[in-house]
């Protein structure tokens, strides 16, 4: 058999009512960077600020100052386009709009991991980079904290900035009838140097699941034991995608 290509390092589920853990395998209590999936919270501060109007607006053109390298980001891009497509120079564009008072208040607020927005040591760039493999870090158990609040609302936001982050981050309906939210992550450990090992990449799916008023808050965490080409993030979705029928079928069950 071929070696597998990524590790699972947690995977915890709990109910989104009470908190009760329904599952929680591996190390779950380590924090990593959030990555991509900060833009559940950046979403919500958006919405809530009056930054982020609908799915569809505001649409912001790519700027070659920017610097993605990847060229099917260099287009212009809405909220749902960002949130479906990973896009990190719009996070970059919302969370610069904040400003740093109004963002550090938020995370504060959000009680988001260990709330440190520093950035990198000396670069002065949290506002930007923050949750992009530097001073911003969450376990996974603290992602599916974050998520409860939000599937109760219980952040200090406005009910439209829950129906929006709602909306855009949609993943559509299991065939037994469990209606799937979630983000991606794609990040990686620092090295001694202050580089990044992408030989060792993690890969991150968060997010909630809802059916008949009940809702199940999730996250996934997988490291890379090689470098891969694909992202270790869309790997993470795929794969749990895959078992989270049968296991919300067996949360189901649970008296």
């Amino acid at each position: 058999m071929p070696a597998a290509r990524a590790d699972v390092l947690c995977t915890v589920m709990a109910d989104a009512a009470t908190g009760r853990l329904l599952t929680q395998e591996g190390d779950c209590g380590t924090r990593v960077t959030p990555a991509s999936t900060f833009k559940l919270p950046i979403s919500l501060m958006g919405f809530d600020a009056g930054l982020l109007v609908d799915a569809h607006a505001p649409a912001m053109p790519y700027r070659a100052e920017y610097g993605d390298r990847n060229p099917a980001r260099r287009v212009t891009t809405d909220p749902a386009s960002w949130m479906k497509n990973s896009i990190v120079w719009y996070s970059q564009q919302v969370t610069r709009q904040l400003g740093e008072t109004r963002f550090r208040r938020y995370v504060d607020a959000f009680q988001y991991g260990n709330r440190d927005v520093t950035g990198n040591p000396g670069r002065h760039d949290g506002l930007t980079h923050a949750w992009l493999g530097a001073s911003l870090r969450i376990s996974p158990l603290e992602q599916v904290a974050f998520l409860r609040k939000v599937v109760r609302r219980e952040l200090p936001v406005s009910a439209r900035a829950y129906d929006m982050t709602s909306r855009i981050s949609a993943l559509g309906t299991l065939a037994n009838g469990w209606a799937v939210h979630g983000k991606t992550g794609t990040g990686a450990p620092r090295l001694a140097d202050g580089g990044e090992d992408w030989d060792h990449a993690y890969g991150w799916f968060v997010g909630w699941a809802e059916k008949d008023g009940r809702g199940v808050v999730f996250a996934r965490l997988i490291q890379d034991a090689k470098k891969e080409a694909e992202y270790a993030g869309p790997r993470a979705r795929a794969a749990f995608m895959k078992e989270l029928p049968g296991r919300l079928d067996a949360v189901a069950a649970l008296p």
